[in-house]
Parts: structure tokens; C-alpha cells; sequence
């Protein structure tokens, strides 16, 4: 299992590497421009295709990458974890959750691209467009919990709808930020490659840890491992 895990998170890093480096050298704009243009009423650049129920769908997606919803989710997923005797676990959603936004801020800084000014923006934006934060939020969270619900289920057709739901969520709220003309294809490609590396990277590290205390300290750290192995 660690090494698939380490294998998906390799190549999740590499395609954000390689994103990042055709967004540095400008090489993709317009393909981006192409792809964003083409989620826009050729006739009126404000009017995204579709029905303007469509439009408000987005927008409600939008919302589960944001800052608020992804706090209590994440708030109440450790209260749930702490609650039950799973204090290890907690410790690592915060610090998966927590990290993951921190450095896509960082990144967002370092790129310091600019929005998509194409056509009018859906939705109200405060930072820089490169990795998009909401596409990275959205693929820490959902998948990192939704695989966390998924170990604990003995059957397999309960586990593909958890992580199948988990993915939709995460597909949802990227597409939902090119839709509403906040953020260019690329950005978020960018941030579901460097969410679920993040979050997979995290993981290793913390099954690393555990089973080297496990192997240090014996039988007295055995709780602990359980808790980061169940």
C-alpha cells in the first residue's frame, strides 16, 4: 500500500511541476484562454453557457472549496476523531488541511499570476490565480477524509461510492472556479495535482514516523500506530 500511495503522489507532484512550468514560461495561455472561452456565451463574455440555474449550481459548488465550508468540515471531522480516541488522526487531518492551504498561499505569492481577465468574474477573489486554492482546499479535504471513511467500510462497493463522492466533490468545485471565470484551466489542474500529492505526501510521512516510534518504543506506542494504520 505505501508504495502506491508513493507512486500516485510522484506522479501527482510531477504533473504540478509540469503545469507550473508551462504557466511560468506562459506556454499554455492559450489553451487556457481557449478552454475558458469556451464556458462563455460567445455573444456576451459576462454570460456563462448554460441556464441561469447552471450558473447558481457553480457557484453553491464553488462555496464547498472555500474557506468556511472546508473549516467546519475539517472542524468537525477532528472533533468526531478526538471524540472517539483518535487523537493521532486529528493531529494529521489538521496537519494535512492546515499545510495544504498554507502552501498553496505560498505558491499563489511566488507565481503572483494574474486572474483570468477575460470575461467578468462569478465570484469575489482576493489572491493571486496560480495554484487555485479552492481546487487545492477542496482535494485535501474531500479526498483525505473521504479516504479515512473509506478504510473503516468492509465493503468494496461502500468504498467506491465514499471515494467516488470524494472525487466528484473535488472535480465540482475546480470546474466550478473555470466556469465562473475566476481561475484559468491550469490553475486548476495545478491545485488538484498539488492537493492530492500534499495530502498523500503527509500520510507517508506520518506512516513513516509511527512505525519507526512503533520499532523505537514497543508495545507503549501500539495505540498510537493503530490509530494512524485504522
Amino acid at each position: 500500500m505505501p508504495i502506491i500511495v508513493g507512486i500516485i503522489a510522484a506522479l501527482s507532484a510531477y504533473v504540478f511541476l509540469e503545469v507550473a512550468d508551462e504557466v511560468a514560461e506562459a506556454e499554455i495561455l492559450g489553451v487556457d484562454s481557449g478552454l475558458l472561452l469556451s464556458l462563455r456565451n460567445p455573444d456576451d463574455l459576462a454570460d456563462p453557457i448554460g441556464p441561469r440555474w447552471l450558473e447558481e449550481m457553480m457557484r453553491d459548488f464553488t462555496a464547498l472549496g472555500g474557506i468556511g465550508v472546508t473549516t467546519l468540515v475539517t472542524a468537525g471531522a477532528v472533533a468526531y476523531l478526538v471524540m472517539i480516541g483518535k487523537r493521532a488522526m486529528a493531529a494529521y487531518v489538521v496537519v494535512t488541511v492546515v499545510g495544504g492551504v498554507a502552501l498553496s498561499l505560498a505558491l499563489k505569492a511566488g507565481f503572483d499570476r494574474p486572474r483570468p481577465d477575460l470575461a467578468p468574474h462569478g465570484s469575489h477573489v482576493y489572491t493571486q490565480s496560480f495554484p487555485s486554492g479552492h481546487a487545492t482546499t477542496a482535494a485535501v479535504v474531500y479526498l483525505t477524509l473521504g479516504a479515512m471513511l473509506a478504510r473503516i467500510q468492509p465493503l468494496w462497493r461502500v468504498k467506491a461510492l465514499i471515494l467516488t463522492m470524494a472525487v466528484a466533490l473535488t472535480v465540482a468545485v475546480g470546474f466550478s472556479r473555470v466556469y465562473l471565470a475566476v481561475h484559468w484551466p491550469t490553475d486548476v489542474v495545478a491545485g488538484w495535482a498539488l492537493g492530492l500529492a500534499w495530502a498523500l505526501g503527509v500520510w507517508l510521512v506520518a506512516m513513516g514516523i509511527t512505525r519507526f516510534t512503533r520499532h523505537k518504543h514497543g508495545p507503549e506506542m501500539q495505540k498510537v500506530a493503530d490509530q494512524m494504520s485504522s
